[in-house]
């Protein structure tokens, strides 16, 4: 009976050692970009529509992680975004398909021909701390 339990305990220690355990793989670090976008008055409405309707879209197309997207309870013409790249390089690459698309082109002109919809663009490109969850 020993030997039995002993072939039997191999057994299981060679199936746990098959199914190989490993180490949980490095979260992938990434570069966010903090984006707030102050719309000209009375054009809070059609820069979210643009966003909403076309921009959203085109930011995936051109490999860019939507994080989030927030207005300030007390600043409603102020739009506050975060995009996620892999790297600054990623970053420049994606911004520049993105601006030279013609669908993208087409939707700005339009967007535009009762008056510009955007006043003020801020952007701030940011690495996460080690302690943060968010990577």
């Amino acid at each position: 009976m020993t030997a039995r339990f002993l072939g039997l305990a191999a057994l299981a220690l060679l199936a746990c050692a098959s199914l190989s355990v490993t180490a949980a793989p490095e979260p992938k670090e990434r570069v966010f970009e903090l984006r707030t976008y102050t719309a000209n008055p009375g054009k809070a409405e059609a820069m979210h529509k643009r966003f909403r309707e076309h921009t959203c879209s085109l930011f995936k197309k051109h490999g860019m992680e939507l994080v989030g997207f927030w207005v300030p309870q007390d600043k409603k013409d102020v739009l506050v975004y975060m995009l996620a790249f892999p790297s600054r390089d990623a970053a420049k690459a994606s911004w520049k398909a993105f601006s030279s698309d013609p669908e993208w082109q087409k939707v700005y002109k339009e967007s535009h021909k009762d008056g510009v919809l955007v006043g003020k663009v801020e952007s701030v490109y940011m690495d996460p701390t080690d302690y943060s969850d968010i990577k």
